[in-house]
């Protein structure tokens, strides 16, 4: 095939990929939304889209179905430059897309949220789907403080520190947006933002409060020593272990 992604593919040559095995496909779920200064409101989706077509391209047997760009970001509207869907319309996305794809053809669905207000109706949602359809495999990754975790822990690889690596515009996600998208990185405006510990008391003021109350330009992290080298690193180990949660 010369692409997993089906929305480069035509109908006949999905149909053929799904006679042929490849059942499972792959949804990444992103947002558009504020990333401070420096960083455009496609990251989460960018970085998402990535993350999926190289999770799908591991497991061997599975396509890239369209991400989804827009999420739940209320608590970004604040710096503006934000668009937010409500829960229960990503739900509903969510469960639209597994009717879909299960109407296709595929057995095996796989969401992934990479962007952190997605993760608890991601969730939910699967929850559903799985209900309206028990004998098909839904799934996703939904655990945002284990990734979080788990980027932190490459992070320090680098001699970068949990609050630099950050969660939102930090060196993580500057780093994979150098790779990425190097020519919509606003490296003259690149600030750190708060580098604090963020925990679970961090996280509920943030979706109670918004992001202001927590940083005031939006960024959580210090991005100062991201590098299209470390963003290569990032996305490559960020596959494998999501790769490795639904081999």
């Amino acid at each position: 095939m010369k692409t997993i992604r089906m929305e480069e593919m035509n109908w006949p040559d999905v149909r053929a990929a799904i006679v042929a095995g490849f059942t499972t496909a792959v949804v990444a779920v992103g947002s558009t939304e504020q990333h401070g200064p420096h960083l455009p409101t496609m990251t989460d989706t960018r970085i998402g889209d990535a993350v999926a077509h190289e999770v799908a391209r591991k497991l061997g047997n599975a396509l890239q179905a369209r991400s989804i760009p827009v999420g739940v970001s209320d608590h970004h509207l604040a710096f503006g430059a934000t668009i937010s869907l409500k829960p229960e319309t990503l739900k509903s996305i969510i469960q639209d897309y597994a009717d879909s794809l299960i109407r296709d053809g595929f057995r095996r669905i796989i969401f992934l949220p990479l962007h952190g207000g997605n993760f608890v109706p991601v969730a939910q949602a699967i929850e559903e789907a799985k209900a309206a359809h028990p004998d098909v495999d839904i799934v996703g990754y939904t655990d945002l403080m284990g990734l979080v975790g788990f980027l932190t822990r490459v992070s320090a690889e680098f001699g970068v520190s949990e609050g630099e690596s950050g969660a939102h515009a930090g060196e993580n996600e500057t780093s994979l947006m150098m790779v990425l998208e190097p020519n919509l990185v606003a490296r003259d405006r690149i600030a750190p933002g708060f580098v604090g510990t963020l925990g679970e008391k961090e996280l509920q003021i943030i979706f109670q409060k918004g992001m202001p109350a927590l940083t005031e330009n939006g960024v959580i992290g210090d991005p100062r020593k991201a590098s299209a080298e470390n963003g290569k690193v990032y996305l490559e180990k960020l596959s494998s272990f999501l790769a490795g949660e639904f081999a």
